[in-house]
């Protein structure tokens, strides 16, 4: 096996679980709660309980709810963003299974905005009506977040460890049956299990501008190419296209709903454009949308463009999205007087480990759920507020289907040696993973071409060739690892694609071509 640490299975601490999940946002918390009906789970994050993309998600989650609305036009909306390459199997159970589920979470707690005693629906980038449901405004995530962690500390079955690094997944002749993880207290730790969830969420920290939360780097998608599991659709990464710029600050997500509410993007000289490129303006797709805010930025100069909402009425603003109007107020920007300066920034990873709709992967007992998984219901291009949908309701499918198959478990004895050195004391983290941030949104960001392209592999070689191969002993320098990894399966499937599909564009093949191209890149490691 392949993995970044040295170890003996047979000289670590030892812990026993039915089913491990690795990651602690929507998704694993749902395959938790699903999955602890049927035996033990412990559920474990690097960080805090509360940090996952799950806590900054602020527009909301779609579902069919609303009147007027269908299964049929929930899911025409999603293949047609999806620019040809949805699962649309998947796409159905998505949208069909998405209602229950969300009713389900409205019973565990999860309260919802409502307008005159009826829940509030929100519209969104790509949507033929409004479908979103949004709960304290702008604070959807962190409202669900709350609910499923109070019902999983609730439930006797699940144990919740935070501060806890999955260095790898323990796997052996295409059988995952646990992994080797970290913690500062109790250093490194076997944990067996019968059936392993990947729920790590996605990838935006390996680019310099990014909504993600800090811990998104990849690590199971990383560690899951380790073990041998197929990962599909790398090139795709959606970058949304309204976060904001102020210098020297974090870029704060400015949700989708703000245009769906009526938010006008204008560019430097203050002229409205988005109905150059697209007859829904500023209710496009995002790939659409972040491309004309590119074209707009280039032809003007600019380094920025202006949402304004000054024509909308700002109490209204201030209980629909309290969190943005506080934010933009902070840096002195009053929004409504004052135009907000937003670009696009690295968002969402469509890509990932490839399963079928029970969450598996072609490990055995390896399963994957989630921004970290590939489903194939974004196709190319995900369409705004189905990532929660997506987490809650394969989530659940996983964890449930877990506990309908369980896996016989047996106690395996493997170990992994690593190169010993000193060259690796040497080596200046953050200086390779700032690097190799700015590489990755200089030549893998919105737009791509062949000649920028070949140089990222050339420099991510480079940086692999002296830090893959080296055994470390921290989180940060593990990450580093996992994001070269990541990185080098982003350059080789974009550099594979050559066409332009959704959030994958190529100005040196600037059309989709279907003839060739509508299917699935998939990469996976065949090396032992």
């Amino acid at each position: 096996m392949s993995c970044l640490t040295t170890f003996n299975t047979s000289t670590l601490p030892e812990v026993y679980t039915d089913t491990l999940i690795i990651g602690m946002g929507i998704a694993g918390l749902s395959a938790g709660i699903k999955a602890a009906n049927y035996g033990k789970v412990l559920i474990i994050t690097k960080d805090s309980f509360h940090e996952s993309n799950t806590e900054y998600a602020q527009g909301g989650v779609a579902v069919v709810l609303s009147d007027g609305d269908s299964f049929e036009k929930h899911t025409a909306d999603t293949l047609t963003t999806g620019c040809g390459v949805c699962n649309d199997e998947n796409v159905r159970i998505l949208v069909e299974e998405g209602t229950q589920r969300v009713q389900e979470l409205m019973e565990w707690g999860v309260r919802f905005d409502k307008q005159d005693g009826k829940i509030a629906f929100g519209q969104e980038g790509g949507h033929g009506l409004k479908r979103i449901v949004h709960a304290k405004g702008d604070a959807t995530g962190k409202e669900i977040l709350r609910v499923l962690l109070n019902k999983a500390k609730a439930t006797p079955n699940i144990t919740l460890l935070k501060d806890t690094f999955t260095i790898d997944l323990l796997s052996t002749d295409g059988l995952c049956f646990g992994a080797i993880v970290h913690s500062p207290n109790k250093g490194n730790m076997v944990v067996f299990a019968s059936n392993t969830i990947l729920a790590t969420g996605g990838i935006g920290q390996i680019y310099r501008e990014t909504t993600n939360s800090m811990i998104a780097t990849g690590d199971g998608m990383a560690m899951a190419y380790r073990a041998g599991a197929i990962l599909s659709d790398m090139e795709f990464i959606q970058f949304h296209p309204t976060t904001l710029y102020v210098a020297g600050a974090s870029r704060f997500l400015i949700s989708e709903a703000v245009r769906g509410d009526g938010g006008i993007l204008r560019n430097k000289n203050g002229e409205r454009f988005m109905f150059k490129y697209h007859p829904c303006g500023e209710l496009a797709p995002r790939d659409i949308v972040s491309r004309g805010i590119l074209i707009e930025l280039k032809e003007t100069k600019s380094v920025f463009v202006w949402l304004d909402v000054t024509h909308l009425d700002f109490e209204y603003l201030k209980k629909r999205f309290p969190n943005i109007v506080k934010m933009c107020l902070a840096f002195g920007i009053d929004v409504k007087t004052k135009w907000i300066p937003v670009m696009p920034t690295a968002h969402y990873m469509i890509g990932g480990v490839k399963t079928d709709e029970y969450g598996q992967t072609n490990v055995n007992g390896l399963y994957a759920c989630g921004e970290a998984a590939c489903t194939g219901v974004h196709g190319a291009n995900r369409l705004a507020s189905n990532s929660l949908l997506e987490g809650l309701v394969f989530g659940c499918r996983t964890g449930e289907y877990i506990g309908h198959n369980p896996m016989l478990f047996q106690k395996q004895v493997i170990s992994n040696k690593m190169i010993e050195d000193n060259i690796h004391k040497k080596i200046n983290i953050p200086d390779v993973r700032n690097s190799l941030k700015s590489l990755m949104l200089r030549n893998m960001g919105i737009e791509r071409d062949q000649k920028g392209l070949l140089e990222a592999k050339k420099s991510i070689d480079f940086w692999a060739s002296y830090v893959l191969n080296k055994e470390f002993s921290s989180p940060a320098s593990w990450e580093l690892q996992n994001m070269l990894t990541v990185a080098s399966l982003i350059q080789r499937a974009a550099d594979m694609r050559q066409e332009s599909r959704g959030v994958h564009f190529r100005t040196d093949y600037p059309y989709q071509d279907d003839a060739i191209w509508k299917k699935h890149i998939e990469l996976c490691k065949t090396e032992k």
